[in-house]
């Protein structure tokens, strides 16, 4: 089985794009699950309604989010979509849920949303979170959307769970990594798969307000970048009955 991860979309000409590509790709690659990081979906960043239904409307089948997930707080209602994701290591008391079992007949998937703890908010421990999780899933099959900042945090949950899910793909910085592989022979790792939206921008916004938010240090308020899009995801194969990932390729689509 494949299932493509494609990285933080940004604002809604992320979503246009996400949409006019995503139908071929997912023929060409026989894709049978996506997951898209959505958590900069809305212009401005978080997610909403409207662009969580760009997102499936696009062929998305879950959504997973990040630091950005409660941005937009008439919105929170979103969350009570099991295909919605926040990352589990929020806490209890806020809505929504960290991980789903998606039934696709022949076999179940499991989809974990975590966030990290360096350089970003301080939330639960992400490795005690996902021992927690790991408890509590009956498939093989677990993929692992690891919304971090730090490289190193990263590549340490990877190995961390090396042997243990089937794949442990990064998400937030919106830079894609050249650094797929297999750990163990087990578990395909990828630190950053990277964004969806305007290439020539900084992180999907305007270069210009971002140069002047950190030059100046003044306020600012981020607004989408216009120009040429390029899309960034992983096409991650396993082989569904021990949950183990036969081949890790990156993905980059401009």
């Amino acid at each position: 089985m494949k299932l493509l991860m494609i990285g933080d979309v940004v604002g809604a000409r992320g979503c246009s794009f996400l949409a006019r590509k995503l139908p071929a790709l997912k023929k060409q690659y026989e894709i049978d699950i996506v997951v898209v990081n959505g958590e900069n979906s809305a212009d401005g960043n978080g997610v909403t309604s409207q662009s969580a239904r760009s997102l499936f409307q696009a062929g998305a089948d879950i959504i997973t989010t990040g630091n950005h997930a409660f941005q937009r707080r008439n919105e929170l209602s979103l969350f009570e979509n099991e295909c919605i994701l926040r990352p589990a290591n929020y806490s209890d008391a806020c809505p929504g849920h960290g991980y789903i079992i998606y039934d696709m007949g022949s076999t179940q998937i499991a989809v974990v949303n975590l966030q990290g703890v360096l350089f970003m908010d301080s939330l639960d421990n992400p490795f005690n979170t996902v021992d927690r999780i790991l408890e509590a899933i009956g498939t093989p099959n677990i993929f692992v959307d690891f919304h971090a900042e730090a490289t190193s945090e990263k590549r340490a949950l990877g190995h961390y769970l090396t042997g243990r899910v089937t794949a442990v793909v990064g998400t937030h910085t919106h830079v894609p990594t050249a650094d797929a592989c297999i750990l163990g022979s087990h578990t395909g790792y990828l630190t950053d798969v990277g964004m969806t939206g305007a290439e020539d921008s900084v992180l999907g916004v305007e270069k210009q307000i971002a140069i002047d938010r950190l030059r100046l240090h003044v306020p600012v308020r981020f607004k989408e970048a216009k120009g040429a899009c390029w899309l960034c995801g992983a096409v991650i194969e396993f082989d569904k009955q021990c949950g183990k990932c036969t081949k890790m390729e990156s993905l980059i689509v401009r």
